[in-house]
């Protein structure tokens, strides 16, 4: 086996996705904790001081405890390299979700054991089935009041149309929380309250029909066995090709908060979850065990470090190695670049690389070049496939408070367009500008990050478009007809391709039926 079939078998790359409150920072907390990444959960392990810091680092996700960006956190566990991508927990960021899926070969879907399957996992979960992503399932908050865990496997099974196979089973919960047992290892993980903070040593009990376990589990014993003679009966086994197919989901149970069952799940990732996979790109399938680098970038960082006015570009590596100062190939723009300072991520910790693997995800330093989607190669013309823009539901005109900044203004939201934190259209017949997000926090995170990145102040004004379409037409002649009689309507987006901003969804279907040539399309890959 060569050294880099061995690295790329020690990768693990998966991302958390969760409804918002249902745990997740706290989880990854936890996860990092594991890997020793963090000496006090919560407090991130600085080489120059003790910084509190977690990923959720930016000011307004600070203030509104929601993960607004995609954090990327890389860890050691049991001689393995963890990549942890935490996904933004609020509905308004489906796309950059969307794109973090796209560079993950496995997902950890967290559930609030007292609310069960929430609308924004229900999205989520659409989006891991489009790839058929192995999912691994964790019911949260057991420490708290939930509800009946047979009734949660049923609804994981009815909503999200997937197999759950419990591997662990709750023994009571809230303040009578005891543990859990093994079910396939028979045996009882206690829990004991208090370590939040910190790692402990397991205690663990053999054998449920032993004196112990009888001892622990006091009067509960009898109904216990009772409960979980019904979950063998009516459950399903774990399997690991169903797992690895994306139908079939093996469930733990715990609480992230106490700092319980998070481990189990870390070992799941370790022991079922796929090494990186091969890649599909338009010119062939990519294997990850390939001499050669190639790599696709899935989002792109404006001002991680305040103190630098920075933009990272976040690259999944498909295959071949990176080493520091290697000369990579940027295909779209066909030119090659030597790459010495390529960046390894610890939430906003960030370390100098000096090799990498497929599966890795490392940041290079975009000073304006790089855009989402790019393919690195050493030389080989490749795209990889599956990196959307979506059509945005929501528009509002920009308008500025001080009219002497429009330069810094146009700057902000171009950089902000090209990291999808919005889109942004420049009308053909106006100077306004307009603004296109998937939800309304959007618009506030793009004012919050003007003012305090650009020193730029906005307001929004209402605007009457419905919705947006790319244009596609192969006719030169019939393209320009179209653009004459819809220039009013027409707009150039920020990298510069032709959109049509419908006002109504009437007009829209009336201008498909006229311009039968003319493709109104609603998502746009990045190429």
């Amino acid at each position: 086996m060569t050294i880099q079939a061995t690295e790329v078998g020690k990768r693990r790359t998966f991302a958390i996705i969760s409804h918002p409150d249902a745990g997740k920072t706290t989880i990854t907390e936890k996860l990092l904790l594991m890997g020793k990444a963090i000496a006090v959960a919560g407090t991130v392990k600085s080489r120059k001081s003790d910084r509190h810091a977690t990923s959720d680092w930016m000011e307004m996700e600070k203030q509104r405890g929601i993960s607004i960006t995609t954090s990327v956190m890389q860890f050691p566990y049991r001689e393995h390299m963890i990549n942890l991508l935490d996904t933004p927990g609020h509905e308004d960021f489906s796309e950059d979700t969307y794109r973090t899926l796209t560079a993950v070969d496995s997902a950890l879907m967290v559930l609030d054991g007292g609310k069960g399957v929430e609308p924004r996992t229900i999205a989520l979960m659409d989006v891991c089935r489009l790839r058929d992503t192995p999912i691994v399932s964790f019911v949260n908050k057991l420490d708290r009041d939930i509800r009946d865990p047979i009734e949660l496997l049923d609804e994981i099974e009815a909503v999200l149309k997937i197999k759950a196979a419990p591997i662990t089973w709750p023994i009571g919960c809230y303040r009578d929380f005891k543990g859990v047992y093994h079910l396939k290892g028979d045996y009882i993980i206690v829990y004991t309250a208090g370590h939040g903070h910190e790692r402990t040593e397991t205690k663990i009990i053999q054998h449920l029909d032993s004196d112990e376990a009888r001892a622990h589990l006091g009067d509960e014993y009898d109904r216990f066995l009772e409960q979980l003679e019904l979950v063998q009966g009516a459950c399903h086994e774990f399997d690991q090709d169903e797992f690895m197919n994306g139908q079939l989901t093996p469930v733990f149970f715990g609480t992230a908060l106490g700092n319980f069952g998070v481990d189990h799940v870390l070992d799941a990732v370790v022991d079922w979850a796929p090494k990186p996979l091969a890649r599909v790109a338009n010119e062939r399938s990519v294997e990850p065990v390939e001499e050669k680098f190639s790599g696709f970038v899935f989002k792109i960082q404006a001002n991680m470090d305040p103190k630098h006015r920075d933009r990272i570009a976040f690259m999944r590596i498909c295959s071949g190695k990176y080493s520091q100062g290697m000369k990579m190939r940027h295909v779209r723009t066909g030119k090659d670049v030597r790459i010495g300072d390529a960046l390894t991520f610890f939430s906003s910790e960030r370390e100098m690389l000096e090799e990498a693997y497929a599966g890795d995800i490392i940041g290079l330093h975009n000073h304006g070049t790089i855009q989402i989607g790019d393919t690195f190669t050493e030389g080989e013309v490749l795209g990889f496939t599956g990196i959307p823009h979506f059509a945005p539901e929501l528009f509002r005109r920009v308008r500025l408070k001080d009219p002497l900044k429009s330069k810094q203004l146009r700057q902000g939201l171009q950089q902000l367009a090209e990291e999808g934190a919005t889109q942004v259209f420049f009308p053909e017949r106006s100077n306004d500008i307009i603004l296109g997000a998937v939800g309304v926090l959007q618009f506030d995170v793009v004012a919050s990050r003007l003012k305090e990145e650009y020193k730029v102040e906005c307001a929004y004004e209402p605007i009457t478009v419905w919705s947006a379409r790319w244009i596609e037409c192969s006719d030169k002649k019939k393209l320009e007809e179209f653009s004459n009689k819809a220039v009013e309507n027409l707009a150039l987006d920020g990298g510069g391709h032709l959109t049509y901003l419908a006002p109504t969804r009437v007009n829209l279907s009336l201008m498909e039926e006229r311009w039968p040539d003319v493709k109104f399309r609603a998502t746009r890959e990045h190429h």
